[in-house]
């Protein structure tokens, strides 16, 4: 199924779930699945024993097709689709859930400096790194009228239950936000099944409510940044939490010795070109960490770190070190990262 995902950065998390034996009258239910995309997988502590694994793929797969409906950029009659397809600039009415994601994006997008930005599409299929796209060195002329068309402030204006475009081409893809709000929406899904002990992943992006099984918050391994060596960094304890990470290594190319990351600049309107691999954060809900993942990493470990500090936030950044004699990483965290991971 072809969905939101597509022109999404890649997420790198790996799940380290150990599970202890059931206690009596407990159900350990492991769920997986196919959305936007990408997988997700879910598991869950059922404390009352009462709540099948069909019953709750069921609440799985209801919660995600409304995010479908509403936010899929590949469904042509989605919500978000069909405002794509206006050409007016009249206000429109969206739902509930579209306006809160619309409203976050914006928040993130301001305090980001602008570089979490939903109206990118035109650069980023520009730059070949679209649906079915082929990579390619843009000229200056072109990669100029893209930008034009791009930028949340010059292009939207998001209301409390609408949304309007300023300029009547404006185009807005949510490919870097709504699989942190599909993980949210499943959450929900959950508790409304009486479960508060859960971890949700959809294509990486997570979100891990109380404690697994063995009684621990949800142990989260974050990966190396290297497309063929791999191998964890570390291992965090997650709960309360949505967490998620955006790496420039699995999607890229390479011209005259230059790396171009399919992370398209707003500022500039072109790849990132510094050396900071991966941006991990830890926020309220997936949603917000899905967001400030991609902004982090656009920004970069110098800046970001700052914005983060500013912000209060909890983010890892992960550089390449270029004095190593061969490919090494080093990390830098931001006061809140470390206080949520201690």
């Amino acid at each position: 199924m072809s969905d939101l995902t597509t022109l999404s950065r890649r997420s790198f998390i790996l799940m380290s779930v150990a599970l202890a034996a059931c206690k009596p009258g407990e159900n350990i239910l492991k769920i997986t699945g196919l959305t936007m995309g990408t997988t997700y997988n879910v598991v869950a502590v059922d404390k009352s024993g009462s709540v099948t694994e069909a019953e709750a793929k069921k609440r799985i797969d209801a919660a995600l097709a409304l995010v479908n409906q509403q936010m899929s950029n590949w469904d042509p009659t989605s919500e978000i689709s069909r405002f794509n397809a206006k050409t007016g600039t009249e206000s429109v009415s969206v739902s509930s859930d579209l306006a809160t994601v619309m409203q976050a994006a914006e928040s993130v997008n301001v305090a980001s400096e602008g570089r979490f930005d939903t109206t990118m599409g035109a650069l980023i299929d520009l730059w070949g790194f679209g649906a079915n796209g082929e990579t390619r060195m843009p000229e200056a002329a072109e990669i100029a009228e893209a930008k034009a068309r791009s930028g949340h402030a010059a292009t939207l204006k998001v209301g409390a239950s609408s949304l309007q475009k300023k300029q009547g081409d404006a185009q807005v893809y949510l490919s870097a936000i709504g699989k942190g709000f599909g993980a949210d929406q499943v959450g929900r899904a959950l508790e409304t099944l009486g479960m508060t002990d859960y971890m949700v992943e959809i294509g990486g992006d997570l979100y891990a409510s109380g404690k697994n099984a063995d009684g621990l918050p949800w142990q989260i391994g974050i990966e190396k940044p290297a497309a063929l060596s791999g191998g964890v960094m570390g291992v965090i304890g997650v709960s309360g939490l949505g967490l998620a990470s955006s790496g420039d290594y699995r999607n890229y190319f390479e011209k005259d010795g230059q790396r171009y990351s399919h992370l398209i600049d707003p500022a500039t309107g072109r790849p990132i070109t510094h050396k900071t691999a991966s941006a991990t954060v830890l926020a309220e809900n997936a949603m917000l960490a899905d967001a400030w993942a991609t902004a982090m990493l656009i920004l970069g470990r110098e800046r970001g770190l700052e914005i983060a500090e500013e912000q209060n936030l909890a983010v890892l950044f992960v550089e390449r070190d270029e004095d190593a004699a061969d490919l090494q990483f080093k990390s830098v965290a931001s006061g809140r990262f470390n206080a949520l991971t201690s």
